[in-house]
């Protein structure tokens, strides 16, 4: 009896071993300061990690591919994306897929310090009407982000670019006096390029209500198999509530760099 007990449990543990994802998951991904770095074919960066650790275990092989941050939104929004990474929670990706908090972040003003008055909220920044703002097409941080995007452009005063460097040029050529993002993004951009070294230091953040604290981490797309679906959710949970992409975070930037944007889940 206790050899056939330990015979069964043997294999339900050979069973669980090779349970998992029934095919290759996709996982588009474009440079996203620390969060996603490419190099040439490379892809690694703090989210990268975390799926590659969690994918034996979970029984998932994820395959990543680079695109610009627009597509990869929209091919998750045609279910051609099985996981965005990294991604802030909205109502209209909940629609689209099975939400995991990772940690917790805001975006915020960013400007150079350059002895302007202070920007005290989105109407504010409306109202400033000689700034000249640039942001990251496919970038979304809620509604009240989404309406001072249109305003602005409305308004003829913005800028929009493919990615994060994109932004840092602009900034760093006097060509865009303020951008609106997550600081860790625009700090991990300036450390792999060059060509706006010292821009980092020279840099101002700015807190609006507009853009408060929210929930950040990664979408799995409703059109998986729900089985799928339940070993990419199980293995992200876990990897959530043991703050590994918060202690990635921590490896990649200096802590006064995380202390007014990002938060442990």
């Amino acid at each position: 009896m206790v050899k056939h007990a330990l015979l069964l449990a043997a294999g339900l543990l050979a069973h669980n071993a090779y349970a998992g994802c029934s095919r290759d998951i996709a996982a588009p991904v474009s440079a996203n300061g620390a969060s996603v770095i490419v190099e040439g074919t490379s892809v690694k960066g703090i989210y990268p990690d975390v799926l590659r650790a969690i994918g034996p275990k979970a029984g998932c092989h994820f395959v990543f591919t680079v695109v610009p941050r627009a597509r990869q939104v929209a091919m998750f929004k045609a279910g051609t994306a099985d996981v965005l990474v990294p991604a802030s929670r909205t109502p209209a990706r909940d629609l689209l897929g099975t939400f995991i908090p990772m940690i917790t972040h805001r975006a915020m003003l960013i400007s150079l310090n350059n002895g302007r008055a202070p920007i005290a909220s989105a109407q504010d920044l409306l109202a400033r009407k000689e700034l000249r703002v640039a942001v990251v097409r496919g970038f979304d941080y809620g509604e009240p982000y989404t309406a001072l995007i249109e305003e602005l452009q409305k308004q003829g005063r913005l800028f929009v670019e493919v990615d994060v460097i994109g932004i840092a040029r602009l900034l760093h050529a006097g060509s865009a006096d303020v951008t609106i993002m997550g600081p860790t993004l625009m700090a991990g951009a300036i450390r792999r390029d060059h060509r706006v070294q010292g821009l980092q230091e020279k840099l101002k953040f700015e807190a609006i209500p507009e853009l408060p604290w929210q929930q950040s981490g990664a979408y799995i797309s409703n059109a998986l198999k729900p089985e799928d679906q339940a070993a990419i959710r199980e293995a992200l949970e876990k990897a959530g509530k043991s703050n590994q992409i918060m202690d990635g975070y921590l490896r990649y930037f200096r802590a006064d760099v995380l202390s007014d944007s990002v938060r442990p889940r």
